[in-house]
């Protein structure tokens, strides 16, 4: 059998130069108190339907910023810094929250604004989408905030893209373990729920040994998508277990209804998933779409394109939400979990994964705590050390491609947090507000947020970025205006169902692929 030497043995150095990443970050907007801001998304900033870079995601409130795609970090990260400067100049006295969960949130759930897109029939399916958002998991979910990594490497099949996935979502723990950043929330935040959590300060809440409140079963969950037992065997269990939840009727969600009695929308649809991007995942096989593609459709029919990581929270310790160590890490991670093998997964192991996750978000930083692997019980730290010894060659491989030190860099910091916890961004978190803030989250939020402001309004524009961020604005502007000119004659209700027909998820050529094993 191969070892993970032997098939980086086989591949030329170009392949590794070839790496491609794309950063999406979410943050916050807020006042200078820390309180979601009420007002508009920016003019300046263009319009959320159709700037490239900069947009909304749940919330009018909650900006998503976009980098391109590039083959070095340093560009990548110097985009999305640049991004936030420009935004940062059109906020006023506003900022961007710097931590994935909310800081003051307003007391009724309602409450919390819902992005707006405009007229055009894509703008308002985007705005009905948030309202069933809203209907299904309440707004104050919806408000959590982290990083997206999207990342390629040429000469990859759909089934090489899946076996990666398998081995990600074994070996994701590691990733809440270090650079899990989110170990308290506001007590805002779970009002009225169970939450399980213990005070550490003033309106907070959270757990000693937490990681990620954000990736656990206070975050990103659903009941309704437990049932979900999606395989990631190849692209075809994929997709079939994806439509089967995009076009089976929901109780819970039939009861809500469509359209209230004044007809006014509160959902798409009453499946499982209103769309494909409802579904909660550490990680999902992605593709560029074309226009008023629907994503499946375009997975079935051209195969996995690139990954999303979707399990990041955000440093509230980096300017920019993320540094280049953790992209450099997340390069390595990546590239193990492509070259190790990587077993079909099966029902029993995707309910023994999910367990894994909560308890790391939970208890990531416990030294005795153990994880499910197979029919055995191991150390988190001891199955964290395995991996970060295994990621060694690739962490050479990787800077011999590139003439750099940065992977052999990052597999350090990685293994100084490992021996020692009090260094991982969760640690520091909790050490910072307990020193400095009484333990509340949100002054801790506020003064990070504050002191990140400071820092990009301090930090130089180029010109030349300014004033294509400008010139991107006013297009994007013109362009929501032309989509919803155009969309006048045709209701949105016929764009509704003509969007969500189950037709629109099968093409009728799908991509050559290998077939699940049996």
């Amino acid at each position: 059998m191969s070892t993970i030497q032997d098939r980086l043995r086989d591949w030329p150095a170009d392949r590794l130069r070839g790496l491609r990443r794309g950063i999406e970050k979410e943050s916050l907007r807020v006042d200078a108190q820390g309180a979601l801001a009420a007002t508009p998304h920016p003019e300046a900033l263009g319009s959320a339907l159709t700037h490239p870079h900069i947009t909304t995601d749940f919330s009018e409130a909650q900006l998503e910023f976009i980098t391109g795609v590039h083959e070095e970090v340093e560009a990548c990260l110097a985009e999305l810094t640049q991004v936030q400067q420009f935004a940062m100049r059109a906020l006023g006295d506003e900022m961007l929250w710097v931590c994935s969960m909310p800081g003051a949130l307003p007391e009724r759930d309602e409450a919390i604004p819902i992005g707006r897109y405009g007229g055009s029939n894509v703008g308002l399916a985007k705005s009905v989408y948030r309202t069933g958002l809203g209907h299904r998991y309440g707004r104050r979910m919806q408000t959590i905030s982290g990083i997206h990594y999207n990342w390629s490497m040429p000469g990859l099949r759909s089934e090489d893209y899946f076996a990666l996935i398998r081995n990600f979502r074994r070996h994701s723990f590691l990733l809440l373990y270090l650079f899990g950043a989110s170990p308290a929330v506001s007590e805002v935040f779970v009002a009225g729920r169970d939450h399980g959590l213990v005070p550490i300060g003033e309106g907070t809440l959270g757990q000693p040994h937490a990681t990620s409140l954000r990736m656990g079963r206070l975050g990103y969950q659903s009941d309704a998508q437990a049932s979900l037992a999606v395989s990631y065997n190849c692209l075809e269990s994929y997709a079939a277990s994806l439509h089967d939840a995009l076009t089976r009727p929901y109780p819970a969600y039939e009861a809500v209804g469509v359209r209230d009695a004044q007809g006014g929308y509160r959902q798409l649809a009453t499946t499982l998933l209103q769309i494909e991007n409802e579904f909660y995942s550490t990680i999902r096989p992605k593709r560029v779409v074309r226009s008023g593609e629907r994503p499946l459709h375009a997975l079935r029919e051209r195969g996995v394109e690139y990954v999303e990581v979707r399990c990041m929270d955000l440093d509230p310790f980096e300017p920019a939400g993320i540094g280049a160590e953790t992209a450099r890490f997340l390069d390595a991670f990546l590239l193990h979990c492509l070259l190790a093998d990587s077993p079909d997964d099966t029902p029993a192991e995707i309910a023994a994964l999910a367990r894994n996750q909560q308890r790391t978000a939970a208890q990531g930083r416990d030294p005795a705590l153990q994880l499910e692997r197979g029919a055995d019980r191991v150390r988190l730290v001891d199955w964290a050390e395995e991996l970060l010894e295994g990621m060694a060659p690739i962490a050479q491989a990787l800077d011999l491609a590139t003439a750099g030190s940065g992977g052999r860099a990052a597999l350090e910091l990685a293994r100084q947090r490992l021996r020692d916890p009090s260094l991982t961004p969760s640690a520091r978190v909790l050490a910072e507000m307990a020193s400095d803030f009484g333990g509340s989250h949100r002054a801790f939020g506020l003064a990070r947020s504050q002191a990140t402001r400071r820092a990009l309004l301090a930090r130089p524009l180029p010109a030349d970025a300014e004033a294509a961020l400008r010139a991107m604005a006013r297009v994007s502007l013109d362009e929501q205006a032309r989509r919803e000119a155009a969309d006048a004659q045709q209701p949105f209700e016929d764009f509704r169902r003509s969007y969500l027909d189950p037709a629109q998820l099968v093409p009728e050529v799908a991509v050559a692929s290998a077939p699940c094993r049996p």
